[in-house]
């Protein structure tokens, strides 16, 4: 019993160093029936009264294996009736999805343990990964080409509340510890089958290098991903703190200037850009380093203009700016006939904006009127207009292509598009540009101001305000 105790002692250091469970938690442990997960169970019903911890045990169904898939949820059963725990036993068909078996199994997995811990009925999920596993992982995701976050391997604790006790036991001590008490688990059949590149990496692959390069390779792959997964908890916070300072949010979109990425260390910029991706895509799978190499690519080009897609994500630059955004919502938005919209307006009146964060508000100002302000002349968030001079009849519109009119200061008609391309404006940012009209005249454009001829004098009796304000 001396191995079982310093097992018992190991894993118990590992929970405490990880900070893997607070006094009193629910947690589910996560059984497959298979030896890693029904030892965890066994080790944690014996160490659950250091951390006061109320336990329960949690088995999907994959249905992948007929008889023997359900012949292993009655094994669940029976050994949480034994144990005198609560059950809860999903069937999540995986057979059809058009993922690869290991994977849609694996997302099946996580979105049972994010449901238990979202409904508040656990709020830890337990499972069963060793450092055995840990080293496999780490081996097949340096084959695939994965960076250092790859190489971090199999987190012990994740954000979602994902927790791995056994993360620092080899897979051989587990079954000794059920040989040595006597504990009965189930053999997946699929365990052995090399149709599943781990095991491929398990039966084949990692004997072979122990026998010709190194004995010692599975110690050293886990000592890579811990080595990995400290410097990846420093960067974490690094990017995080960057993200603040270089991200602009929009409409589920990030913006990201082009010549502040460029000016970056290498190292950062690749990682700024992996954040961005993640972020709008909400995982990074299938993203791999020439993803983020095209992206750089793409905001050094001396042209301002480009785009380019990687799996779930459109990518786009425009100016200054690029964009990360899904496939679904394209930077230029959809056709003009769901784009266009045209609001009357009243004056007084304030109006939202289609399709922005914008108001526009109107204002009218008799300067015969007491205690007139002076603060009248148009700058980028205020334009003024002589009411005199208007029909009265106006509307808010957004920019059409052909729009052009007489900016104040502006010795003739200019294209609105032309008036984009010298202010830089990026094309995503025109979509709702609004415009005001008296009739069939624009009268005054965001950013470009009142049209000549109409701007409001000094020698004007009533003013037109004009304000845009984000909200």
């Amino acid at each position: 019993m001396k191995t079982v105790f310093s097992l018992l002692h190991r894993i118990a250091q590992t929970i405490a160093r990880h900070r893997m469970f607070e006094p009193a938690q629910k947690v589910g442990v996560a059984v497959s029936g298979g030896a890693d997960s029904v030892c965890l169970l066994h080790v944690l019903l014996g160490l659950a009264p250091q951390w006061d911890l109320r336990l329960s045990v949690l088995h999907l169904d994959h249905g992948l294996r007929g008889e023997e898939s359900r012949q292993d949820a009655e094994f669940v059963r029976g050994l949480a009736d034994q144990l005198g725990l609560p059950l809860s036993l999903r069937e999540a068909p995986v057979a059809q999805s058009p993922d690869n078996l290991e994977q849609a199994a694996r997302e099946a997995r996580l979105a049972f343990f994010r449901e238990t811990i979202s409904s508040g009925a656990v709020e830890r999920v337990a499972t069963g990964h060793t450092r055995s596993d840990q080293a496999e992982t780490v081996l097949f995701r340096f084959l695939r080409g994965s960076g250092t976050a790859g190489l971090a391997g199999i987190r012990p604790v994740t954000s979602e509340g994902i927790v791995r006790p056994l993360i620092e036991i080899e897979r051989s001590e587990v079954q000794q510890f059920l040989l040595e008490r006597g504990i009965a688990w189930r053999e997946d059949s699929t365990n052995r089958s090399l149709q599943f590149a781990r095991n491929r990496i398990r039966y084949e692959l990692l004997p072979q290098i122990a026998r010709e390069w190194n004995p010692a390779i599975g110690e050293t792959l886990a000592n890579t991903a811990d080595w990995a997964l400290a410097e990846e908890a420093w960067w974490d916070a690094e990017i995080d703190r960057l993200a603040c300072q270089h991200f602009t949010t929009t409409h589920g979109a990030i913006l990201l200037r082009a010549d502040r990425l460029n000016a970056l260390p290498l190292a950062v910029a690749r990682r700024l850009v992996r954040r961005a991706m993640e972020l709008v895509k909400g995982d990074l799978r299938a993203i791999d380093f020439g993803h983020i190499a095209s992206v750089l690519e793409l905001a050094r080009s001396t042209e301002g203009h480009g785009r380019l897609q990687a799996p779930g994500l459109d990518i786009f630059r425009s100016f200054e700016w690029l964009r990360f955004g899904q496939p679904g919502r394209a930077p230029l938005g959809p056709g003009l006939e769901t784009r266009n919209y045209r609001l009357t307006l009243a004056v007084p009146g304030t109006v939202r904006v289609p399709g922005t964060n914008l108001t526009i508000s109107l204002e009218l100002i008799d300067k015969s009127g007491p205690s007139v302000s002076s603060d009248w002349v148009y700058n980028n968030q205020v334009g003024c207009l002589d009411w005199q001079r208007l029909s009265g009849s106006l509307e808010l519109r957004n920019w059409r292509p052909g729009d052009q009119y007489q900016p104040a200061g502006h010795s003739g008609q200019e294209k609105i598009k032309t008036l984009f391309q010298q202010a830089r404006i990026p094309l995503w940012e025109r979509r709702h540009w609004p415009v005001l009209t008296d009739g069939s005249s624009i009268v005054w454009a965001r950013r470009f101001g009142p049209a000549a001829g109409l701007v409001a004098e000094q020698d004007a009796k009533v003013i037109l305000s004009i304000r845009e304000d984000a909200v």
